[in-house]
């Protein structure tokens, strides 16, 4: 029998089409690391691409966790890099106390792990009082409460003071570093999409949408911007504490209220709420302006750099190139093409 056409579509299908779309967001990340782990373990990529690797990495985390907080919850919050420093510190002094006794595939989770949950203590600290407020003014009190982390770190011995932390004796290369950074990523990746797609992040999204519905229909709306901003931190202490065994000197001056709004502007750049926008937007601001450094643009690399974040800040504004984009989205594809592919076998059966 013959099917009619004018059937309602299944509730079920939106569905089908984020899952979809998450896998290509994992396709798309593991194709990436294949090419990446080929030329850096075969000796094919060069130094400057071998330096980039880690850190990028990193970024991705810290603009995955923060659009948890921004993009998920709707909150704005300049003081990520006060979490990455904490777990970054933390991290780093339990690796270098356990150099010689732990080996690295054990102390590096170990120390990753004790910084994450230390930057989590902080962000419960930080959050019970300023999750109170939103808007401007919870992105004033994060960026002051980012100053004073900086600041008390800069003032203590044990993390080196002014000076800064050596941590020579764990520095490692992108070689040794690289898979931990792929773990992470990973790890983080899946939080996320698992927690959009869950109760949970329905709650989350109402609280974004209209606080005062959720909170009458029974979301405990302090509970769940806890929960945001202390899982956004974690992420953020893990992140922190792997860069820190990249480089051979950390300064907690260097994560300042500018490294702040250099992931909000990931976050920005790449969509609110968009995991895929997120790694996108970071791979391109954290390599374009190494890849400006040919001769003929050197001079003007930083120039040429903002010009392309404006023109990609209107286009990304502008509701025909959202609606272009949305429309030749790999996962839209797939979504069109499988619908097209179960077409035919219906009229074949027919």
């Amino acid at each position: 029998m013959k099917k009619n056409s004018n059937t309602p579509v299944s509730p079920l299908l939106p569905k089908r089409r984020s899952i979809s779309g998450n896998l290509v967001t994992i396709l798309m990340v593991v194709i990436l690391y294949a090419v990446v782990c080929y030329l850096l373990y075969t000796g094919r990529a060069s130094r400057q691409m071998s330096n980039m690797l880690v850190s990028i990495s990193c970024y991705i985390v810290l603009a995955v966790s923060l659009n948890l907080v921004v993009g998920l919850l709707g909150e704005l919050s300049l003081g990520h890099a006060g979490f990455m420093s904490v777990g970054l510190f933390t991290g780093c002094l339990v690796s270098l106390a356990t150099v010689d006794i732990l080996p690295l595939p054990v102390r590096m989770p170990l120390s990753m792990i004790v910084g994450g949950l230390s930057a989590a203590v902080v962000g419960l600290i930080v959050g019970l009082p300023a999750l109170r407020l939103k808007g401007d003014y919870l992105a004033i009190v994060t960026l002051g409460c980012g100053e004073i982390i900086k600041t008390v770190i800069t003032n203590l011995d044990v993390t080196g003071g002014a000076k800064g932390l050596n941590t020579t004796p764990i520095y490692g290369n992108s070689k040794t570093l690289l898979p931990y950074g792929i773990v992470l990523v990973f790890l983080v990746i899946i939080v996320m999409m698992n927690l959009k797609n869950s109760r949970h992040g329905r709650a989350i999204m109402a609280i974004r949408d209209n606080r005062i519905a959720a909170e009458s229909n029974g979301v405990d709306v302090t509970y769940y911007k806890l929960m945001v901003f202390i899982l956004a931190a974690f992420f953020a202490g893990m992140a922190g504490t792997l860069y820190g065994h990249s480089l051979s000197n950390n300064k907690a001056a260097t994560f300042d209220y500018n490294m702040s709004i250099e992931i909000l502007v990931l976050v920005v750049l790449g969509g609110m709420g968009s995991i895929r926008g997120s790694i996108i937007a970071t791979i391109i601001l954290r390599a374009l302006p190494e890849v400006l450094r040919v001769d003929w643009v050197s001079d003007y690399r930083m120039l040429a750099y903002s010009v392309l974040l404006i023109l990609i800040m209107l286009l990304n504004a502008s509701p025909k190139f959202a609606d272009l984009k949305g429309r030749w989205s790999i996962g839209n594809l797939m979504y069109v093409l499988g619908n097209q592919k179960k077409k035919k076998e219906a009229a074949s059966r027919d």
